[in-house]
């Protein structure tokens, strides 16, 4: 005989756990198939270590009478919270059932998110958010809202002390979007994930702009346009796969060192690949990214925002099995020039990784910020402060290597000794200058060369002197801005052995409540 027959409290168990496995039902969880998408439960089953999920307030219902809610309450009310583990370390997760009222939010399903986030800061452990949801629930007017803003608050408080990453399954319109923007990372998926403030029918009304929401607010547009999103996967699948990698990567929380791999990669070979991949003409491109994976660990780099703001690079990687973040210029990408969005995107990742005790690696090859009226008006000077300001205000360790260029104000900014960096170093083809030999001599030799009686070929001289003086980092060495001269092949080496140097680094900013970073 069955035990739950015997013991109604048991079956009433049963069946309230079959009731909230099963959302909004088979005819709902197809749906979510048809449409290319996982449900909740599937979703978390893909992220966690099989076994490890601990779901919490299961059995959690809306409390809302009107417009004849309280006839429609399902177990759990939308979205399944708990805790678990990924690669054997703690996680708390979120997801959003779609099946259940579109996955709207409700102010008992906010409630079951602010549990596990103030759970997560208690005890040090990351959050992910599985996003899938049509918004606000109408019907329960400012209830509804007031849980966005718990949460919002909480991912505020949050910021810095536990990894935050959102994950778009789905739809992500209105206030919702928010909870995501503040999260250190957000993850979309290419053709079913959409995130804006207002769709296209109010844009529409409103505008009489007519987009599509792909247009608008769809994984591609959010990674090559906006740079809202940091990651675009072609599928659910991938998206969680890339979420695992990306964790690997981090610490727990800020009090912890980052995870520790076992690296079978020589810390100290040469990398001959990197003698001549400065090109000998300074005007000619390359690809930093080869100079990055020769760099670091087995040649695996796992880049952020790939798409976005192409002229600067960043990402994770490991030297000698430890996680470091790396920030470099794209000679191939607009010469690797800084302009606004290049240095939003580079601050942004630089304060994530002094937050989490990630080491930084800069590789320098820039000529300078982007001229133009398009970038003054656009407020150049306010959010190239940002990146230097990240750079500045960071206490982790921090090394430098300038390959080629680094002209101008962008020099300073980009790690140098004088905002703190640890070790510089340069490689022989380093050109430190204020700014390029041709642009210097028109300055400097400006009365000269309109007496010349050939200007061409007095200015072709010296264009040569002036090269043969700053276009090198000798001066830069002699006055200890860089710490050494070494040669490319050895690059690996030489930061490895830096960053073990550095590892018991232990530098503080003055006491504050907190520093105004130039928004």
């Amino acid at each position: 005989m069955d035990e739950t027959s015997e013991n109604p409290l048991r079956a009433r168990l049963q069946q309230l756990e079959k009731q909230a496995e099963l959302g909004g039902g088979a005819d709902r969880i197809a749906k979510q198939h048809e449409a290319g998408k996982l449900t909740a439960r599937e979703r978390i089953d893909l992220l966690l270590d099989p076994g490890s999920f601990c779901e919490l307030d299961k059995f959690v219902t809306h409390r809302s009478t009107d417009f004849g809610m309280g006839d429609k309450k399902i177990p759990g009310d939308g979205v399944v919270t708990g805790y678990g583990t990924v690669e054997g370390r703690k996680v708390f997760v979120f997801a959003q059932d779609f099946t259940v009222f579109g996955g709207s939010l409700s102010g008992a399903y906010a409630q079951k998110i602010c549990k596990i986030m103030d759970m997560a800061t208690r005890v040090g452990a990351p959050v992910i958010g599985l996003n899938d949801s049509g918004g606000a629930r109408i019907q329960e007017g400012v209830e509804s809202l007031a849980g966005y803003a718990d949460i919002f608050l909480r991912n505020t408080l949050a910021s810095g002390v536990v990894p935050q990453i959102s994950l778009i399954m789905g739809p992500c319109a209105g206030g919702a979007v928010y909870s995501p923007a503040i999260t250190d990372f957000i993850m979309m998926v290419k053709d079913t994930s959409y995130m804006f403030i207002t769709g296209p029918d109010v844009i529409k009304t409103v505008t009489h702009e007519e987009v599509s929401k792909e247009a608008l607010g769809g994984a591609v547009t959010h990674n090559q346009k906006s740079g809202v999103a940091h990651f675009a996967a072609e599928n659910e699948q991938a998206a969680i796969v890339m979420t695992r990698e990306l964790l690997s990567f981090l610490p727990s929380n800020n009090q912890e060192d980052p995870p520790v791999q076992p690296c079978d990669d020589d810390p100290f070979r040469a990398e001959a690949s990197l003698k001549d991949i400065v090109p000998s003409n300074p005007n000619k491109p390359y690809d930093i990214k080869e100079v990055i994976k020769a760099v670091v660990d087995n040649k695996h780099f796992f880049e952020v925002q790939e798409q976005y703001a192409k002229n600067i690079v960043v990402g994770f990687a490991r030297m000698n099995g430890k996680s470091v973040g790396i920030v470099a210029n794209q000679p191939a990408v607009l010469a690797g020039v800084l302009d606004i969005d290049a240095s939003i995107k580079a601050a942004r990742f630089v304060r994530f990784c002094d937050c989490f005790n990630i080491p930084l690696i800069t590789f320098v090859d820039v000529p300078g910020f982007l001229p133009g009226t398009a970038q003054e008006w656009g407020g150049i000077i306010t959010h190239g402060a940002k990146l230097l300001y990240a750079f500045a205000e960071a206490t982790v360790p921090k090394v430098t290597i300038i390959t080629r260029k680094a002209y101008g104000g962008a020099y300073d900014v980009m790690a140098s000794k004088h905002i703190r960096a640890d070790i510089n170093y340069a490689w022989p083809t380093a050109e430190i200058a204020v700014m390029g030999p041709e642009g210097a001599v028109n300055i400097i030799f400006r009365n000269e060369l309109q007496k010349a009686a050939d200007a061409t070929a007095e200015r072709a001289k010296l264009t040569a002197e002036y090269r043969e003086k700053f276009a090198n980092p000798f001066k830069a060495a002699e006055l200890g801005y860089i710490d050494e001269v070494i040669r490319p092949e050895d690059t690996r080496n030489r930061v490895i052995r830096a960053l073990e140097m550095l590892k018991d680094k232990r530098q503080e900013n003055l006491p504050r409540k907190h520093g105004n970073i130039p928004l």
